[in-house]
């Protein structure tokens, strides 16, 4: 099949029969790994002579590639994290993974397949690494497939994981001992009001953990409790974690929840927002809050119920215009593509140039987009919609959208905010 990229991406003929379809979706795939290995060539190269402009420029050598791994995040529009993994990953493959790289350009390997086969060579050696590269992914000597292109991701990192024990088995040995490092717990909305809550453990305590829920819910069964086994298990979960010795008590742990007066008395229906989730239903949020012993301790607002607006002359933003500016933007970096929480509160237009400590000059970012928008080049503005206007080193023009206004569309002073106004004290945070 030679026809060009284009003809394919037109998309099969009407008529098409069963094989030409799964023809062209075959070729497709091909070209979706040719794709990827072409992108991570050109990103090596943008890594290149941004460094060789940087170093022109006088940048000291450790801050040398400050904000490439930001610009290919922000042009193939994902998280800057995911950027300088996908930068690391392209390094790599041109380097040190010859035969895994010419599949992917050959269109028989995804990138997704590579980064298993990087990760579980991580902590070998050079040439440990291109042994396993070559067994797995050179063509045979009479132009045999390489093993690695009719293999299950299961099958590929189990047959990576035994070529690299057979190698060097101490040095995975010292990786698991460093990897109990980065023991974390982490937290994602899922749909329909629930969360996704995950832990990355040691072997034995993961094992051990589950083992002890799968026993409640056995034991449970036995005494004729009609919850699935999953239920039991995520009960006892929540009940372990946070003591609450039924599925019945209130629980006494903090979450705020912003929304209109109308919608917290039962007057309207605008959605509320979980700091931490998203959007959640009114009914829900008042349900949730009347299940909870805690209620909220503050409401910050004003007469038309929008979250007031702050200024002050300091460089750092004090804590309560820098709680204002997280709740504002939801918690959630504001670079385009970032889903990364918050960690610092940083002006748009840098204070250094002028930027006012002031709410419409501030936005959240995470950490690693905090430090790339000072790498030299790098400008950035705010738009007179609220939104963050970036320009790269490269001349390319990115809109941070302005964040929704939450509680959306709030009416003028309504009977329920005027109840709550004689009730509420009305407060301003001053500088």
């Amino acid at each position: 099949m030679y026809e060009t990229i284009d003809h394919f991406l037109a998309g099969p003929p009407p008529g098409a029969s069963e094989a030409e379809l799964v023809d062209w979706i075959s070729r497709l795939e091909e070209i979706k790994c040719t794709a990827e290995a072409v992108q991570a060539e050109a990103a090596v190269r943008l890594d290149e002579v941004v460094r060789e402009r940087q170093s022109e420029a006088g940048v000291p050598a450790r801050r040398l590639g400050e904000g490439v791994a930001s610009q290919i995040a922000l042009a193939r529009r994902v998280s800057p994290e995911k950027g300088a993994k996908l930068l690391g990953l392209a390094k790599i493959l041109t380097t040190e993974m010859p035969h895994t790289f010419a599949l992917m350009k050959a269109g028989l390997f995804s990138q997704w397949q590579a980064t298993t086969l990087a990760r579980e060579t991580a902590c070998l050696s050079l040439d440990d690494r291109k042994v396993i590269d070559y067994q797995l992914c050179a063509t045979g000597p009479g132009g045999e497939p390489a093993k690695a292109v009719s293999m299950g991701l299961r099958q590929l990192e189990n047959a990576a994981k035994k070529l690299a024990i057979t190698l060097d088995q101490a040095s995975l040995v010292a990786r698991a001992a460093n990897a109990e490092k980065d023991r974390r717990v982490s937290l994602r909305p899922a749909p329909d009001t629930m969360t996704w809550l995950g832990a990355l453990l040691p072997v034995k305590d993961g094992v051990a953990v589950f083992a002890a829920l799968d026993q409640a819910a056995k034991t449970a069964a036995a005494a004729g409790d009609e919850r699935t086994r999953g239920q039991v298990m995520a009960d006892t979960l929540v009940d372990r974690i946070t003591g609450r010795s039924t599925t019945d008590a209130k629980p006494r742990i903090e979450v705020k929840i912003v929304m209109t007066a109308d919608s917290l008395t039962g007057d309207a229906d605008q959605p509320a927002l979980v700091e931490g989730y998203g959007p959640v239903p009114a009914t829900w949020a008042r349900e949730a809050l009347a299940d909870a012993e805690v209620f909220v301790r503050r409401l910050f607002t004003d007469p038309a119920g929008r979250l007031v607006a702050m200024e002050s002359r300091a460089r750092k933003a004090p804590d309560g215009l820098a709680e204002f500016i997280a709740t504002r933007d939801g918690g959630i970096c504001r670079t385009n593509g970032c889903d990364a929480p918050i960690r610092n509160i940083d002006h748009v237009e840098r204070h250094a140039d002028g930027g006012e400590t002031r709410a419409e000059n501030l936005q959240g970012l995470c950490e690693r987009c905090n430090q790339a928008k000072e790498a030299v080049g790098w400008q950035a503005r705010p738009g007179p919609d609220g939104s963050i206007i970036t320009t790269t080193p490269t001349g390319h023009t990115y809109i941070s959208p302005p964040p929704d206004t939450w509680p959306p569309d709030p009416p003028l002073l309504s009977p329920a905010e005027r109840r709550l106004r004689d009730v509420l004290h009305i407060h301003r945070l001053a500088a």
